[in-house]
């Protein structure tokens, strides 16, 4: 079923609010099954997510509002209202945007909706497995284990 939506109406169960960031889920509210669209409002001095990179979704962002830096494969590039860019899937590249600037950071985020994605924060070192919602530290990788059935 097709459904019309008004940002400016947007049910209370679409919209993820705290204080630093609020996150407006605008495909979910219209019934979007293979990507996510989302407009994340950041606040001066809050980051829009931690640091991470993704193994199956792909993403596009583009700067509705405000100023701010986009960390990048440890990189700080400065983005500005209408500034966009596609992030490949499964390519290793970590982003984060932070407002470093003075007014709301206005971020429409979209991507592909992909259940067997999994997540990686460098930061922290953690893979987090979103299908299954189970988060690894990648130091605790096992030493020694292989697939081979017939092995010791």
């Amino acid at each position: 079923m097709i459904k019309l939506c008004n940002i400016e109406a947007l049910p209370e169960d679409h919209i993820d609010d705290d204080q630093k960031m609020c996150t407006l889920f605008l495909g979910d509210a219209a019934g979007s099954e293979k990507l996510y669209v989302n407009i994340d409002k950041v606040q001066p001095g809050a980051k829009s997510t931690k640091y991470h990179s993704h193994s199956l979704q792909e993403e596009f962002f583009l700067i509705l509002a405000g100023t701010g830096t986009l960390r990048m494969n440890d990189e700080y590039i400065l983005v500005k209202k209408g500034d966009f860019i596609a992030k490949p899937a499964g390519r290793g590249i970590a982003h984060q945007f932070i407002n470093t600037g003075e007014e709301v950071l206005e971020i429409l985020d979209t991507g592909l909706k992909v259940k067997d994605d999994i997540a990686y924060y460098p930061d922290e070192d953690v893979l987090f497995a979103r299908g299954q919602k189970k988060m690894f530290k990648q130091t605790d990788s096992l030493q020694n284990w292989n697939s081979d059935p017939n092995g010791s």
